[in-house]
């Protein structure tokens, strides 16, 4: 049975990498009728932040990557580990009775200068088998009864000069010196667990099959080897997503970075409770959660042939785990918006719709006439990338336009015929059917013949009238989606601006 899991930490908003891990980890699990869960990892009280998980759970939701398990619903809960502290304890005392931990007691200030001495002679301070007898530990200056009595951290006892093999689905074997790592504190001296112990505790006791994550946790690849060895667990399979780098290609695109490049970094919008600063988002930004899923679905992760268009569904009947490779992929911005464009072009109407009413009610403007609205749609989407484009381009059919008078005066040149057309079509306009087209085409081509002028001139002060600039759609399909009252009440607007 496959079972994989989403494990952030809610230190900070969804970045788009870890979002790319709970994409793929889902397309795993979906393709291979599994599971997906979705675990917190919350011990870290230092840099928890209360609206983080909120943002992570909304993020998720409106990517539409729904967990089967997760702290909601689940037979293998607590889904926060800091709910489940009473679950590490047997294990840890486990650990301790087998001499594959022990208790350190140096102090965060006492740690920093050793490795400044260190450093000052050139060397690199690893606490680990060659170094940890000089230190204060319960392996040499102190016995167990003591411990009790003081504040200490608890340590893995990485073995001496020892060659730990690791595997990944990806890399395949990796050897690894134990010498090169360090004693990984397991326990911080205020009881809670570190990464390390309560992922493996955690994967094992939820029948984690897979563990798809950054290439960035690499590094802590033979701790987590170890652990599983100690315990006597079988380990599940690992793979280890490449990076995602900045639009030059040089570096990992990180919260840091995102600004200097200009390339969004969340899915959807973050408060920042401490700089008291908000950082939109995918989502008002106008990107479809789809688009944002297929573009991340590529960074890593190509099942060949020529087709780049994948909604959610064909990404789970396509995706594999073979097809994933490790060379890291740089954020196109351009390519993002294409993706974007194609998927707005692939959207229903009724969606559309949908997404278009909510977005002007946001402007609080109120537009119930779904037929009409999806005809003005059907018209201008395939100039947009953006659904705000949609509204942006068509916003004079929502509400009555400002009239700019110098704008108008260099366009216009002759109020008083302008004025005449203008009171002409108000009358045509009452005693008239506007969507009767041949009877309006006519009135339009006798009109202009009558003032002795270009039928093109007519059209352009009327558009002036309704739209308040030269741009906008076809000058018949806007009289017919407007109202005659709007349609009369624009007209005389501009009437009243020429005198």
């Amino acid at each position: 049975m496959i079972r994989v899991r989403f494990a952030p930490s809610p230190t900070g908003p969804l970045h788009i990498g870890n979002l790319r891990t709970a994409l793929f980890n889902y397309l795993f699990a979906k393709k291979n009728k599994g599971s997906f869960i979705l675990r917190f990892e919350d011990t870290d009280k230092e840099r928890f932040i209360k609206k983080s998980e909120k943002h992570i759970l909304n993020s998720l939701k409106w990517c539409g990557i729904t967990p089967d398990e997760g702290p909601d619903n689940g037979k293998y809960g607590p889904y926060r580990q800091s709910k489940r502290k009473h679950i590490y304890k047997k294990y840890i005392k486990y650990l301790l009775k087998n001499e594959y931990a022990y208790y350190a007691f140096e102090t965060k200030a006492d740690l920093k200068k050793i490795r400044n001495e260190y450093k000052e002679k050139g060397k690199l301070f690893i606490y680990n088998s060659l170094t940890r007898s000089q230190l204060k530990n319960s392996l040499n200056e102190f016995t167990f009864k003591q411990v009790k009595t003081k504040k200490a951290t608890i340590r893995l006892k990485v073995p001496e000069s020892t060659t730990i093999k690791v595997n990944d689905i990806l890399r395949g074997n990796i050897y690894i010196n134990s010498n090169s790592l360090d004693d990984k504190v397991l326990v911080k001296s205020d009881g809670n667990v570190t990464y390390h112990l309560a992922n493996v505790i955690d994967d094992h006791l939820m029948k984690i099959s897979h563990v798809i994550k950054g290439e960035e946790w690499i590094s802590s690849f033979p701790i987590l080897q170890l652990l599983y060895n100690f315990f006597n667990w079988k380990m599940p399979n690992f793979l280890h997503l490449p990076l995602i780098l900045n639009p030059f290609g040089k570096g990992k695109l990180s919260k840091r970075n995102s600004n200097q490049f200009n390339v969004p970094i969340f899915p959807l919008k973050w408060k920042d409770p401490i700089k008291l600063t908000t950082i939109l988002g995918y989502r008002e930004l106008g990107y479809l959660p789809e688009a944002l899923l297929n573009m991340l679905a590529f960074f890593g992760w190509n099942p060949g042939g020529n087709k780049e268009i994948f909604s959610l569904k064909e990404l789970i009947s396509t995706f594999s785990l073979k097809d994933i490779n490790f060379t890291s992929a740089r954020f196109d911005k351009e390519k993002m918006k294409w993706i974007n464009h194609r998927h707005l072009q692939c959207q229903s109407v009724s969606d559309l719709t949908r997404l278009v009413k909510r977005s002007l009610k946001e402007k609080k403007i109120y537009f119930n006439n779904d037929q009409k609205l999806q005809k003005i749609i059907l018209r201008i989407r395939s100039q947009c990338t953006f659904v705000y484009q949609i509204i942006e381009k068509s916003i004079y059919f929502f509400k009555t336009p400002s009239l700019n008078q110098t704008y108008i005066s260099k366009v216009l040149l002759n109020k008083n015929i302008n004025k005449n057309i203008l009171f002409l079509i108000i009358e045509w306009l009452k005693n008239n059917d506007k969507n009767n087209l041949k009877l309006l085409k006519i009135f339009f081509y006798k009109l202009a013949i009558n003032k002795n002028i270009n039928i093109s001139y007519l059209f352009k002060i009327l558009r002036i009238s309704l739209v308040g600039k030269l741009i906008g759609l076809d000058i018949y399909f806007l009289i017919k989606i407007l109202k005659k009252k709007e349609l009369m009440k624009r007209i005389l607007n501009l009437i009243f601006l020429l005198n």
